[in-house]
């Protein structure tokens, strides 16, 4: 049986995560990446001279995709290409929707006419905040999309457009939302990443609010297991939410950090939380349903918050090149302040 997948998007935080998963289950992945800002060549430095590891440079609307797609044939495409950045939304919505809306369209039509030659599928990583604001309980596959960002809105239209895609032209693909990530390799734009830089480099600790914003969190290796869960045993046509039932606030999170860093580097004296001017529009809390995952997949998390942050602080400290790898303006400059 082939075992050529494609993973788009696989020069970012999950979807290299993921391609270090899936070539350690001897796949064969195709690295799909269009090379933006968020774009890293260090987050694939340990198996791109790896024999089961091609990358190609494309942004996945354009028409060079349908020609990969036809001349590698994938079992599995894992499209993970978006733009995901909230502040940067606030900014410039411009680039999500062409990059969200308009390349997934293109995408869509493209392995439209792939798929009725070759067996495989597509599997569509959303997102939890297409749901908007959870202020109590969690939100299910069943609930309706109310996206507050131009980011979320821009997601929510992508996974409509699948879905109907699903219907109209009985494609076999499959929807996934999943709360928020952290782990190695992530931007430093992020919330996580960002404060451990700023913990590592002795500078003061922003936090939007009053930093009661709760978010719930997964350890990024077992976001990838339930995707690869997914592409094994998902039902075509179906959504998943894929979430650890676990949520924290920013100052939770923040805190977290902290208690962890003092374990493994000395802090220095500017290492201090302050709050700062919350984002238009912010979100005070998403919270995911993922008990049909559990059912049917017999999917749970593996990696406890505890556990993850150290692996995660960790990481970043014993990889400070990372960060060096990409222009500082991007990972201090505050953003979606309008």
């Amino acid at each position: 049986m082939p075992k050529n997948v494609i993973v788009t998007g696989g020069l970012g935080f999950i979807g290299s995560n993921l391609i270090d998963f899936l070539l350690k289950k001897k796949y064969y992945v195709l690295n799909i990446d269009k090379v933006t800002y968020s774009s890293n060549f260090y987050n694939v430095k340990n198996f791109k001279v790896s024999e089961n590891y091609k990358f190609i440079r494309c942004d996945i609307g354009d028409i060079k995709m349908k020609n990969i797609l036809f001349r590698f044939k994938p079992i599995c495409i894992f499209n993970l290409a978006a733009e995901t950045h909230v502040d940067r939304s606030i900014d410039n919505p411009k680039s999500f929707i062409n990059s969200n809306i308009v390349s997934v369209y293109n995408l869509l039509e493209y392995f439209k006419s792939f798929s009725k030659k070759y067996k495989s599928k597509l599997i569509h990583i959303s997102t939890d905040e297409v749901f908007g604001d959870i202020l109590k309980g969690r939100a299910s596959e069943k609930n309706p999309y109310r996206p507050s960002s131009p980011y979320a809105a821009s997601k929510a239209a992508s996974d409509h457009l699948i879905s109907s895609y699903i219907r109209t032209y009985k494609i076999p693909a499959i929807i996934t939302n999943c709360s928020n990530n952290y782990g190695p390799k992530q931007h430093p734009e992020k919330l996580i990443p960002k404060l451990i830089y700023n913990i590592l480099n002795n500078k003061n600790l922003p936090i939007y609010g009053k930093g009661i914003n709760s978010r719930e969190w997964i350890y990024v290796e077992d976001h990838c297991e339930a995707l690869y869960k997914i592409f094994k045993k998902g039902r075509i046509g179906e959504f998943y939410n894929i979430g650890s039932n676990k949520n924290l606030s920013n100052l939770e999170v923040c805190e977290n950090l902290l208690n962890v860093s003092k374990k493994l580097v000395k802090v220095g004296k500017n290492v201090k939380i302050f709050f700062v001017k919350d984002r238009p529009g912010h979100d005070m809390r998403y919270a995911l349903n993922s008990k049909k995952i559990r059912s049917k997949l017999k999917f749970r998390p593996k990696v406890n918050f505890k556990e993850g942050i150290r692996n995660t602080f960790e990481w970043y400290k014993n990889n400070k090149s990372f960060y060096k790898s990409l222009p500082k303006k991007d990972i201090l400059r505050r953003l979606g302040n309008k």
